[in-house]
Formats: structure tokens, sequence, C-alpha cells
């Protein structure tokens, strides 16, 4: 029986704030708000919170992509800290990661875990926060073989990687389709989503390309809003208000080349290694999860994200998810439960996490799967940036 250290940590309570476009209030402003719920979901008070953890941390350079700093929040709130994290360099579920990693090794006992996005209102101010390049004289690093190509945005990035896929298995834009729709499907069920006009695959078909093979309605919704999540030890779960859901594996592994366009395989990214290493780190199997929430900043992600997380084999994610079936709320593999970042906003893989625990306790009301789901999955990035948990009810 494998027995990983991450066991030990429960999501003890979840909160999120307004999620909109162009909501005109400040980072700050919004992660108060889901802080707050979270505190009020866990039936904790402020004083308990012990540590806080969040991904990538303030980024002075995009300041709408991550505008809030961990130092901020513990003024606002008065906290007294015995850890926090945040760092860039690092998967995008390192937050999670190491929320858990502290509870775990008695660093803390409640640690606040936040995401902070206000990029809608940024875009909106003509301010451009998650593309290489920027306004610098000089580009180094990864960006330095992109930018001269006008290849400034991950659209770009991932377009290159999805049309050697499609190369390869034969792909058609009409399966791909599938993911977009049945993102918005759920999102019409979701008050929260930001998109929940119906979507039909006439629309999908004909709406504008951004970076072929991706159209507009394959690339993810920017919106400004706050998700946190609560982690504790398990050992408070009596004490707690909400149901407790338990971290059974978590994982955040960096393998292949530091560069989206120049990975071993574009066709595997690295949800692959991730897909392993999560598995490798309990009992459970893919057979056994009854909801999937897997990153789709991009819709072609989450083909990578199903065939590296094994529901299905590689080359064959399209056929999978054609028809949309198997991934509806009542199918084989519930997807995207809430409407993913393609129609619920993009939260930036936290908001995964959150649907996730919404789903196992039972609260998704009319887009709750049925039959009392027991085992979730989350993942989060793309290219080489990858990181999954592992959620149980009990």
């Amino acid at each position: 029986m494998v027995s990983a250290l991450e066991r030990t940590a429960i999501i003890s309570g979840i909160g999120q704030s307004a999620v909109g476009r162009r909501l005109g209030r400040t980072g700050l402003d919004l992660t108060l708000e889901a802080i707050l719920a979270a505190l009020t979901d866990a039936g904790l008070d402020r004083s308990q919170i012990d540590g806080v953890a969040s991904w990538p941390g303030y980024r002075a350079d995009m300041p709408a992509f991550s505008p809030v700093s961990i130092g901020q929040v513990k003024e606002a709130l008065g906290l007294e800290l015995n850890w926090y994290c945040a760092g860039n360099e690092a998967t995008q579920m390192s937050g999670l990661i190491n929320a858990c990693m502290a509870v775990a090794s008695g660093q803390a006992r409640h640690v606040l875990c936040f995401r902070t996005v206000t990029e809608s209102s940024a875009l909106a101010q003509g301010v451009r926060s998650s593309t290489v390049g920027g306004s610098a004289p000089r580009v180094s690093g990864f960006g330095e073989f992109l930018v001269p190509f006008q290849a400034t945005s991950a659209a770009n990035w991932v377009a290159l990687a999805a049309s050697r896929y499609f190369h390869e298995f034969g792909t058609r834009r009409e399966q791909l389709a599938a993911i977009a729709l049945n993102a918005r499907r759920n999102a019409m069920l979701n008050p929260k989503a930001v998109y929940r006009d119906p979507l039909s695959l006439d629309q999908y078909m004909s709406t504008r390309m951004i970076s072929t093979p991706l159209c507009l309605f394959d690339c993810d919704v920017p919106v400004d809003g706050a998700t946190v999540l609560i982690v504790s030890h398990r050992d408070t779960a009596p004490d707690l208000r909400s149901k407790p859901v338990f971290v059974e594996s978590i994982c955040g592994p960096f393998s292949g080349r530091d560069a989206w366009d120049q990975m071993d395989d574009l066709t595997r990214y690295s949800a692959e290694a991730c897909g392993k290493r999560l598995w490798s780190r309990t009992d459970y199997k893919p057979a056994d999860v009854d909801v999937a929430e897997l990153y789709d900043g991009f819709s072609f992600l989450t083909l990578l994200w199903l065939e590296g997380l094994g529901f299905c084999g590689r080359g064959e994610a399209a056929a999978f998810v054609e028809g949309g079936q198997r991934i509806a709320l009542d199918g084989e593999l519930p997807l995207a439960t809430h409407g993913g970042q393609l129609s619920a906003g993009r939260l930036h893989g936290l908001g995964h996490v959150h649907e996730a625990v919404v789903q196992l306790r039972g609260e998704g009301e009319a887009r709750q799967v049925p039959g009392q789901p027991k085992l979730a999955v989350a993942s989060n990035g793309g290219g080489p940036l990858a990181g999954a948990v592992l959620l149980s009810r009990e």
C-alpha cells in the first residue's frame, strides 16, 4: 500500500470572489473576499491561520497576472505566520503542493492558498499581462527564440503542438470542439460562469481562428477573480464547519526541455510525466476517478491531460471526447463541470481544484455529478509546466 506524505493534508475550506470581466476591483480586494468566504466555509478564525502559500507570488512585471503579495494579505488580515511561500520558478500547482507539505511537516496547521488575477481589467486598459517580450529592449531566456517570430502568446506555442498532434493522429477540429461545447453546457448551469449562452458546433466551426488550429472558443477567458483553498492537518477535521476533502496524491514534476516549443515530444508535453508521478503515489487508478477537472487554458491541453493521466491511450483523446457523451455530467468521465477556463473564466488552475471540492462535497447544485462522486482529479499547466492533485471524499 502506498502511503504518501500529502495524505496528512485536507482541504478544510474553499472560497471564491466575484468572477467576471472588467470588474474594476483591486486584486487585494478580490483576494480578501475569497479568503473571508473560505474562513467562513471552514469555520475558522483568521487567528488560526499560521501559513500562506501562493503561485507565482507578486510580479511587478506582470501585475495583472499576479497582483497580490503574501505580505499584503498578511498585513490586511493581521496574520502571524509560522510559514509562508510563493515563487515563480515552480509548477502552477506549487502553492497547493507547498501548503500540503507545510502541513505534513508540522510547519503550519492551517494554510491559506490563493490565486488572484485581474487580467480582464488590465486588457480593457490596454495592458497585456501574460505574454513574453513586453516592452523590454532585449529578450533573454526561452523568449529569445519566440519573440523574433512574433510568437509572444501561449496560443502560438500551443497551436504549434496542436498542429503536430493533428498531423500525427489525424485529429479533426470537429473532435476538438467537444471540449469547448461541453464546457459551455456546464457553464450554463453555473451562475458564476462568465459565458453562459449556448454554443453550437456551427458557431464553433465558423468563429475566427486565433492560431491554427485553435479558434477563439479553444482559448480560455481572461477574468478578474480570486480563489482560495484552506489546507489543514487532517486531525482538525472533526472541528470544521464543512465536510473536509482529503488529499490523496499531489505532484508537480519538471521533465524535458524548459521551453514550450522545444520539448522532446510536443504531442505529450509534461502531462504524461505528471500522470505517472501522480499514480505512483496512490493505490487508486484512473478508472477509479469520478470527476476530472483538467486544465483547459486551451482546449488542446485537455486532450493531452486525458492521455497523460491515463484515461485513454496515446492519440485517442480526440475520439474519447468526440460527441461529448463520455465527458458530460452524466457520462463516463464528467469533465470541466463548472465550465472550465474556457467558459467559467481563467482562474489559472486553482479554480479547477475549487470545483473538484464542490463536486466531492455534493454542492454542485444544477451541475452536480450524479451518484455521489468519491474521487476527483484536477490538473494545471501546459508545455513544461505540470501539476495534478487527486482528491477523495473520504
